[in-house]
């Protein structure tokens, strides 16, 4: 009640507001009927659901010229329903009014003769909006960065007069020169793509197009050759997928470097890419609107559309979005398939979910490794770990020792036996995982823990975890496997130091908790012991036989201390 009255008091403030430039903003000769539904149209624009928020500020086009703050909320709703036209043409019929004076309105502008291949206008109104705002940081890097494009695009040339914006820069240089066709442009893709302080894979789809359309097919094969599906993101699978079935020019199709507005799509998604990280999805879809504005062929960029519908519980608009995505492209609609199966098991149950799943990779001939892996895990997951493993095992038998995924899979088989209690053949399957890659921190602490849960080869168990925690000592999971050891040699303070850290970045785990309040049972602190065994007791996600069991000590602490 509380939380709705400080609310609805911010919207009043905000309808009230006087922003900057403005001089139209008194509402008190406005009928009130109008009002009502701007104020409902702010509520819902709040609440994220922005499609009942255009409606009520469709309803209220009285205010346009009455006041201001109308008109940016207004644009804003429409660019987030994908009515990007609409919205620019509500910028230009009213540009020469005080209300237009903000930010997104005269970018709206700029893009809008960009696309239009207008670049002597949106020159003019960069200019203009450069001057008119004192922007943020990245409102500043988005201004600079299509400074740059605006002056290729326009004088065909490199532009030199820039500033150093970072990782965006070299993204920028890369796709000018790309558009260019300047000679450096293999290195600088190469640059990119290979850079060690951030995951740039996704641009080796753009290189793999830049090489196809200058007849060099065989280096894009090449390129191809080296990834494995399994390990490969949804962008990269989906282009070797149509690279492999000789389907090549769906890569030119959907994004070519010659084309101005390929360029400044992939660009908007970067920037959209950006918020989304930020956790600010308004602005991510609205940059990503902007972006399928540029390239609707592009219909990738959609999964980040869905993956932010998806995070903000948009079940029915992420529906739509997965529409988009057709049983023609193997892996887009595979995608599709594994996002409408975790919608299903938010919106009903998980075994809806897995029914779904099931019957649609049923439909699937001769399903490739990266389905098998994914339903695999979607098994293993849904806690089938017979069938998992069969699915997991049809992988393995396709590779040898040198594959890089292999260490993987057989990890995520040995977890799979050991669920089952299948121990001999999870030992193995994680054994044979170390011997292939015997620095794989997590495989360590998993095989160690396993065996401390066993009260199997405790010392060797120990000496894992001191290698994995070497590796990995920030990780939890290690931290708490560690500290678990500790406790089951009796070194109990050096118990209590790993586990007092375990709890502390994990406090919402029931194992910590459980771990932490038998140490301190131990360390005779038994009134705070009894407060972290309390609190598995809340924790939805605790495992029946561990309430059984922590009830008990509730009772009778640790019988045998």
């Amino acid at each position: 009640m509380l939380l709705n009255k400080i609310r609805f008091l911010l919207i009043v403030c905000l309808l009230y507001q006087t922003p900057l430039h403005s001089k139209s903003t008194s509402l008190t000769n406005i009928n009130s009927k109008y009002l009502s539904k701007y104020f409902s149209g702010i509520v819902a624009f709040e609440n994220k659901d922005n499609s009942t928020a255009l409606d009520f500020f469709n309803s209220s086009k009285i205010l346009l010229n009455e006041h201001d703050p109308y008109l940016k909320r207004y644009i804003y709703s429409l660019v987030l329903e994908d009515k990007v036209s609409q919205a620019i043409n509500v910028v230009k019929n009213n540009i020469n009014k005080s209300n237009t004076n903000f930010f997104d309105a005269y970018l709206l502008l700029v893009l809008h003769n960009l696309k239009k291949g207008n670049f002597e206008k949106a020159d003019f109104y960069l200019k203009k909006t450069i001057n008119l705002f004192p922007s943020n940081r990245l409102n500043s890097a988005i201004l600079e960065s299509l400074k740059g494009y605006i002056y290729v695009f326009k004088e065909k040339k490199l532009f030199e007069d820039k500033k150093n914006l970072g990782k965006l820069s070299i993204i920028s240089d890369t796709f000018q020169r790309c558009y260019l066709q300047d000679s450096a442009t293999d290195k600088y893709f190469s640059n990119l793509i290979n850079d060690d302080e951030a995951d740039y894979t996704r641009y080796v789809y753009f290189y793999l197009s830049y090489l196809i359309e200058n007849n060099r097919l065989e280096e894009a094969k090449k390129i191809t050759n080296d990834l494995d599906y399994i390990n490969t993101t949804l962008l990269l699978s989906q282009g070797k997928s149509w690279i492999e079935n000789e389907n090549e020019n769906e890569l030119l199709r959907v994004f070519s470097c010659k084309n101005s507005n390929d360029i400044i799509s992939e660009f908007l998604f970067l920037i959209s890419n950006l918020y989304s990280s930020q956790d600010n999805f308004k602005k991510s879809n609205f940059f990503l609107n902007l972006s399928s504005f540029f390239n609707p062929k592009f219909v990738f960029n959609l999964s980040l559309v869905a993956e932010n519908q998806y995070f903000n519980d948009e079940y029915k608009k992420a529906k739509k979005t997965l529409q988009n995505f057709k049983k023609k492209d193997t892996f887009y609609y595979w995608y599709r398939v594994k996002k409408e199966a975790q919608i299903i098991a938010k919106q009903r149950d998980k075994k809806e979910s897995l029914n779904y799943i099931t019957s649609e990779f049923n439909k699937i001939e001769k399903p490739n490794n990266k389905i098998l892996f994914d339903i695999a895990n979607f098994y293993k997951n849904s806690e089938k770990y017979e069938e998992a493993i069969k699915y997991y095992s049809k992988i393995l038998e396709t590779l040898d020792d040198k594959s890089k995924i292999k260490p993987d899979i057989l990890y995520r088989r040995g977890g799979s036996y050991e669920r089952i209690g299948s121990y001999n053949k999870a030992d193995d399957d994680l054994l044979y995982s170390l011997k292939i890659n015997p620095d794989d921190a997590y495989v360590l602490n998993y095989l160690a823990y396993s065996w401390l849960e066993r009260d199997f080869k405790i010392d060797e168990a120990l000496k894992m975890l001191e290698k994995a925690y070497s590796f990995k000592s920030n990780d939890p999971y290690i931290i708490d496997s560690s500290g678990w050891a500790y406790f089951l040699i009796n070194d109990y303070l050096k118990a209590e130091e790993f586990l007092k850290r375990a709890v502390e970045l994990m406090p919402g785990d029931p194992i910590v908790n459980d771990h932490y309040g038998d140490i301190l049972w131990k360390l005779n602190r038994k009134i705070q012991a009894r407060y972290y065994w309390s609190n598995v007791l809340k924790m939805e996600n605790a495992e029946k036989e561990m309430i059984d069991n922590i009830n008990t000590k509730m009772v009778k602490g640790l019988e045998n201390s």
